[in-house]
């Protein structure tokens, strides 16, 4: 059983560097004063889950989930 904590520790890190580069990539998400008037609905608005930007979004959702599954799964102590 220390071997499979072993390898969830090495994905646990794996998952946090991935994290951690996937946020750094990511544009932040105030447009300015082009939010204001409404800039926020043209195309790249309407497509965005298509995008290269949208994309990293749903990486880095999955990878979070994976994050917290696996710190409540090293913390429980069942090994």
């Amino acid at each position: 059983m220390e071997v499979l904590r072993i390898i969830l520790t090495v994905v646990y890190i794996l998952i946090c560097v991935a994290l951690v580069v996937l946020v750094l990539m990511q544009e932040g998400k105030s447009a300015g004063l082009g939010a204001i008037s409404g800039a926020a609905e043209t195309y790249w608005g309407k497509n965005k889950g298509r995008s290269m930007e949208g994309k990293l979004v749903r990486i880095t959702t999955g990878l979070a989930v994976g994050f917290m599954l696996i710190a409540i799964v090293l913390n429980l102590n069942l090994f």
